[in-house]
């Protein structure tokens, strides 16, 4: 069977990375496109994932997201048909809904945040599976267009799966200078870009808190050039902002603590057992709002707060799970 994958955000070729190895693995074709949008070029090449770049991400406004989505559907098109794969798979990419609807070729999505509506909404109606955490609530996945005929619950969280056999490499804090005599904080901006976003104030005084504080060493991953310039325009000594795409499993998994805006590198940290708070400032996803009752996430409201000092526990996934489970559910739609 041949199969296409299309990866639209940065941590898209991690997270579909065991998925794609396991469909090979059990002798299916995978072809990957990709959409020019932060790390997700980069982080396919460090991947060593072959890919077919298609067009760029239409930036913050919804007019942009619209234009570029008819461009770059547009674009897909012709590179798609030519390929008649009998299985898309994307997590979240509302591209490959419209070309998946208008070729009839069979689509899963997956995804973990229920409040991106439009996107969603497009996404989860043309697709036959909609593979999710179980812990969203269903009426929520209902009411943007995956109902229980189309809906794959799976346990635990999507890092659980994509996570499953990895092994943190602390090779990444030497290639970006970290100090780990220092506490190590890995921070992430907000998806500014993202039609969830909101403004973020809390993120901007975290940064401005950490900047020059003593034993204390950051790393910044951002998503744009501007969130780039921004960090380094602070002059901080203790700040550490990369320039490309990194290892971000392995630096989130030798942090002392983690505070992001978004969710993936949140997720992560659980996933690898650090320390994290968000300072997400959107609609509370279904996946968040349970790990912050269970505890193993926490709401940053006040940044003199943070608990600065070097963890205690060990290296490492926590709870891995076998990415198989999802391809199965995958397969399920042909």
């Amino acid at each position: 069977m041949k199969v296409w994958v299309d990866c639209t955000a940065a941590a898209h070729p991690v997270v579909l990375r065991p998925i794609i190895n396991e469909l090979e693995a059990q002798g299916h074709e995978v072809f990957i496109t990709a959409r020019d949008n932060g790390e997700t070029f980069g982080n396919l090449d460090r991947l060593g994932m072959p890919f077919v770049k298609v067009s760029k991400h239409g930036g913050a406004t919804r007019r942009g997201k619209v234009l570029a989505l008819a461009v770059r559907s547009t674009r897909l098109l012709p590179i798609v048909w030519k390929q008649q794969p009998q299985l898309v798979i994307a997590h979240g990419s509302v591209d490959a809904a419209v070309v998946s609807s208008i070729c009839r070729f069979p689509l899963v999505q997956m995804q973990d945040y229920e409040f991106a509506t439009w996107q969603r909404k497009i996404a989860f109606k043309k697709a036959r599976r909609v593979l999710v955490p179980d812990s969203i609530p269903v009426e929520r996945l209902a009411r943007i267009g995956a109902g229980p005929e189309k809906l794959e619950q799976f346990p635990g969280l999507k890092e659980d799966y994509f996570l499953a056999g990895f092994e943190p490499d602390p090779a990444v804090l030497g290639e970006l200078g970290v100090d780990r005599e220092k506490v190590l904080v890995v921070m992430r901006p907000p998806p500014v870009e993202s039609e969830y976003h909101a403004p973020n104030e809390i993120y901007e005084a975290t940064l401005q808190r950490l900047a020059g504080a003593d034993g204390v060493q950051v790393v910044v991953v951002p998503r744009t050039s501007k969130q780039r310039q921004a960090a380094r325009a602070i002059g901080a000594t203790n700040l550490i902002v990369t320039e490309q795409a990194i290892d971000g499993q392995s630096l989130v998994a030798h942090a002392d603590l983690v505070i992001s805006a978004g969710g993936t590198m949140n997720r992560e940290a659980v996933a690898l057992g650090t320390p994290v708070f968000t300072t997400f400032t959107g609609d509370m996803g279904g996946v968040d709002e349970q790990l912050i009752k269970e505890d193993r996430l926490q709401v940053l409201t006040d940044p003199t707060s943070l608990p600065l000092h070097k963890r205690t526990s060990p290296v490492g996934v926590l709870h891995p799970r076998d990415p198989k489970l999802l391809v199965k559910a995958a397969l399920a739609a042909t």
